[in-house]
């Protein structure tokens, strides 16, 4: 087996530009590529973010250098609860500004779990288990795409058997009853999904 070389981790630096020497002050940067023997035995947990594990990828999601030998890949995966911040899509601090200007707006849409009612500009709707399930499962989640897939499994269950048509006919109910004024709180993703974007009082 040929030895594997990794990428310097080490910032790159004009030739003409002299480096300034590391602050005590500031963190040590985290080493995550290195080089390895051949025949050397690396404990790859101890490069995990915490609560993370790993697998091999499959060779077909590869990529393929010309006159390279063929690479080895590996997919981390960490919980959901608990986000590694070099790992965060690029919009997420925009998505966390706006779910936060929606929390502090007076919200027009209220759900009350325990009561299972959902009221509109004060006007309580008349909803089937289903169709609140699916406006309160949009609505603790505003601003967030969601593809019907997602929706089918969340709030139909994964053993629903069905496809996205069911979410459609019952996103256009929710329109309905949310009335004309309201209705664009749910709003169509071309080709991804639906997203609920809060009303906010007068």
């Amino acid at each position: 087996m040929a030895t594997l070389r990794s990428l310097s981790t080490a910032p790159l630096h004009s030739p003409s530009a002299p480096s300034a020497p590391p602050s005590p002050s500031s963190p040590a940067p985290r080493q995550r590529l290195r080089a390895v023997d051949r025949d050397e035995v690396i404990d790859v947990t101890e490069f995990l973010p915490p609560g993370a594990t790993w697998l091999p990828a499959p060779p077909h999601t590869l990529p393929t250098l010309p006159g390279r030998p063929p690479m080895v890949g590996y997919l981390v995966l960490i919980p959901a609860d608990h986000p590694h911040p070099d790992l965060a899509p690029a919009d997420a601090p925009a998505e966390a500004a706006a779910e936060a200007a929606a929390e502090a707006a007076e919200p027009l849409v209220r759900i009350d779990p325990v009561e299972r009612t959902a009221a509109v500009d004060g006007r309580e709707l008349d909803l089937t288990y289903l169709e609140f399930e699916l406006l309160a499962h949009l609505v603790a989640h505003p601003n967030r795409v969601h593809t019907r897939d997602q929706l089918v499994t969340t709030v139909w269950g994964y053993g629903h058997v069905g496809d996205g048509r069911t979410v459609d006919v019952h996103i256009a109910r929710l329109r309905r009853k949310l009335g004309a004024e309201h209705r664009q709180a749910i709003r169509t993703v071309r080709r991804v999904g639906y997203k609920y974007t809060p009303p906010t009082g007068r």
